[in-house]
């Protein structure tokens, strides 16, 4: 399903960039060349703020990837460098690499079984992805110094669009662990690698960012704007949980007490809506579940961007 998925997008974004390309060739001098001003061109950078979308910390719910299970005291910096191409009136393409760090912690939920999971992490992700940006409203210079009562063109000062594409990232989860950050993912904390266990996973894996932007118009060079933008992933081990609990004594007599700690750290403080302790449930025993596998893993960030124009030249023949 993920092939078919993967496949579909990569073979639809091209497809629609031809045929605009297409429709509007012969246009094209005239909306790009007529003016030194109209750039096909703009490098963009973007710093702001990233949340994860995950099992981890959240609401005070059940996990989920949609953004109402946010943790607003778990954001954390977020970063972008790219460029984008205008091919039409309406449609460019931008690519970019894009860095965010995320974390999250059950601690700060008062959802009973996640606060006394006790799970927490936080993990560097790195992404280069390709997009599709369809603009709601049309770039057109006008007046450019807004003479009161001047006729003409109408000059637009803000652009708002939506983007939608495919990428691939790199993350690595880590826990804190005795004041030092620790890398999960070899430590095998579900079992990874272990007989019975799950395989070892991946971390790189590909992504599907979409969103929505707006930009204004500082000058014919110069633009700032506001740019949200939602990463479905296919992985769901960006926090290191996705299954459930391996024997945690086999896991400290292969890994040590460290994988064991931190392949279990719950508050062992059950409340009755979890059987209570009095009953003797063990709600972190082995088999019992440490995360969803069917709900994948989500981050999301917001950034303030700055696009700079590089001034499109007509190429002529020399007079002499």
């Amino acid at each position: 399903m993920r092939k078919k998925i993967l496949l579909s997008l990569l073979l639809i974004i091209p497809l629609l960039a031809t045929a605009q390309y297409k429709k509007s060739r012969y246009k094209r001098a005239n909306n790009f060349s007529n003016s030194k001003s109209k750039a096909r061109k703009e490098y963009v950078i973007g710093i702001g703020a990233a949340n994860f979308l995950g099992e981890l910390g959240g609401a005070n719910q059940i996990g989920t990837n949609f953004v109402k299970d946010l943790e607003f005291s778990m954001t954390r910096p977020s970063a972008a460098l790219g460029m984008r191409y205008k091919f039409a009136k309406r449609f460019a393409v931008k690519g970019g690499l894009y860095y965010q760090l995320v974390s999250g912690a059950d601690r700060l939920t008062k959802e009973p079984y996640r606060n006394n999971r006790n799970l927490s992490f936080r993990s560097h992700i790195f992404e280069l992805s390709a997009q599709l940006e369809l603009f709601i409203t049309k770039e057109q210079q006008g007046h450019r110094y807004k003479i009161k009562n001047a006729k003409g063109m109408k000059n637009y000062d803000y652009q708002a669009y939506l983007f939608a594409g495919i990428g691939a990232f790199y993350f690595n989860p880590q826990a804190l662990y005795n004041g030092a950050w620790v890398n999960l993912q070899p430590l095998g904390t579900e079992g990874q690698g272990l007989p019975g266990g799950p395989k070892k996973y991946s971390r790189i894996t590909v992504c599907i960012p979409y969103g929505v932007g707006a930009k204004y118009n500082l000058n014919k060079d110069y633009s700032v704007g506001l740019e949200i933008g939602i990463r479905k992933t296919f992985t769901d081990y960006i926090d290191d949980v996705s299954t459930v609990y391996y024997d945690n004594n086999v896991i400290r007599d292969e890994r040590g007490d460290m994988a064991g700690d931190l392949a279990d750290p719950s508050l062992l403080n059950y409340p009755a809506e979890l059987g209570g302790a009095s009953s003797g449930a063990n709600q972190t025993a082995t088999g019992e579940q440490r995360g969803d596998p069917k709900d994948k893993d989500a981050f999301m960030f917001v950034n303030i961007t700055v696009s700079y124009k590089v001034p499109y030249k007509r190429r002529t023949r020399s007079k002499f």
